[in-house]
Parts: C-alpha cells; structure tokens; sequence
C-alpha cells in the first residue's frame, strides 16, 4: 500500500480571527463539506464561540495540503496540531465535515493543553459527549 493511499489524521485547534463574527462559521463549514468531499477528507469540526477543533482524515497528501490552506487562512489564527499520524479506519466515514458548537468554552481550551494520545482522548471524549 503506497503512502498516498494510506488512511491519515490530522487534529488541531485554531482561534477565530477577533475581526471576524462567529456566524462566519457556518458558512466556513459550508464551504469546507463541499470541498472535504471532493478530496476524499471526513472529520469533524467544533467550534465553542472563540475556537475550533478539528480532526481530518483521508490520505496523508490531501490532508497536510489541507492543513496548510488551514494554517494560510485570516480566518484561523493560533493553529496548534496536537496530534497527526496514520489512522487504521476512518472515524467520519458518514460525514465530509460534521460540524457542531459546544457550550463547554473550557473543553477546547482544555484539549489545547494537550498532544498526542492525550489531545486524542479528550477529542474522543468530547465526540462521545456529542454524541456523534
């Protein structure tokens, strides 16, 4: 199985540019199913009013090109990667980018604080809580 055809996770926290309203959100979502389809990437995408958190997953090409349109774009600033690395199965298959906000303003702040296994764990965690 070549490199380009193995399964790949990237997972990250970025802040909103201050100039920019939350309600752009939604829209960044909009955008981003359409494209994340296109390129073969799931995910799931939370936003608590100031931050995102982001777990992607397709191949490892189409994921790190998207991290660094992420990393260019205004609207993201502070983007942290706390976790990346191969992935046996896709966790989204049923979503290009599911999208949620969560209340807990603390959880992303919380999960910033971490990488690694243990980014993953507390992302898993909110995920459960989600229950998506």
């Amino acid at each position: 199985m070549s490199h380009c055809s193995v399964l790949y996770e990237v997972l990250y926290v970025s802040t909103l540019a201050p100039q920019h309203p939350p309600g752009i959100v939604a829209e960044i979502a909009a955008r981003a199913r359409q494209r994340n389809a296109e390129l073969g990437i799931t995910g799931l995408l939370i936003f608590d009013g100031q931050r995102f958190c982001q777990q992607l997953e397709g191949t490892q090409k189409a994921v790190l090109k998207l991290i660094d349109r992420i990393r260019e774009d205004p609207r993201h600033i502070q983007v942290e990667v706390l976790h990346h690395g191969p992935l046996a199965q896709r966790r989204f298959h049923q979503f290009s980018l599911a999208f949620t906000t969560v209340e807990d303003v603390d959880a992303l702040a919380r999960m910033e604080q971490l990488d690694g296994s243990a980014a993953l764990a507390a992302f898993e965690a909110v995920r459960r809580a989600l229950m998506l």
